[in-house]
């Protein structure tokens, strides 16, 4: 039985990205990629929205790519092996491997996906993981704070929801960079 983990790089000031979608300013440090691929190899499945997996789908030529770093191709290997779902109402196809397609997002299709998976889930987009979050769904929270303020853009959480967390654990980074993860309580 996996957990869906929401995990997310955001602004000091709680956005994933900048008012014009661009997210250059959370690009990690060295360290920091390498904490991340460690908290990712238990994750077996990632749920995404349509403009998140047609950034994350370089991944799956890097992997295979001699001229990137060994760490870049590992979190390609690895993202390539998980199985990957991709909602959206205009995507036409999906073009890398183990990954389908859905038009509606139905939280209680997720949990059981969820509670079917190997391992953990990851819904690493903010607009999904609103959906989950209002609808109860998501087990863990992880938060990489790094040190800009974008002044706007999407919010890492939802509004109009109340959760109750417990904080399991913290790290601290190169460039100023903090992680901090939560179990959602009841």
């Amino acid at each position: 039985m996996g957990r869906l983990v929401y995990s997310a790089i955001a602004s000091l000031d709680g956005y994933v990205n900048d008012a014009g979608g661009g997210f250059e300013w959370a690009m990690p440090s060295d360290d920091l990629f390498a904490f991340v691929l460690e908290r990712e190899r238990p994750r077996t499945t990632y749920l995404y929205g349509r403009r998140m997996y047609e950034t994350m789908a370089v991944w799956e030529e890097w992997a295979q790519d001699e001229s990137e770093t060994e760490a870049t191709r590992d979190f390609g290997r690895m993202w390539s092996a998980a199985e990957k779902v991709v909602w959206s109402r205009t995507l036409e196809g999906v073009t890398t491997s183990r990954t389908r397609l859905e038009r509606e997002f139905d939280p209680a299709a997720v949990r059981r996906l969820v509670d079917a998976a190997p391992g953990d889930v990851s819904i690493g987009v903010a607009t999904l993981a609103h959906e989950a979050l209002r609808a109860g769904i998501v087990d863990d929270l992880e938060v990489y704070a790094v040190p800009a303020v974008v002044g706007g853009g999407t919010p890492t959480l939802p509004t109009g929801i109340r959760l109750d967390l417990e904080l399991v654990e913290t790290a601290r980074f190169e460039q100023g960079a903090t992680f901090a993860a939560y179990r959602v309580l009841g």
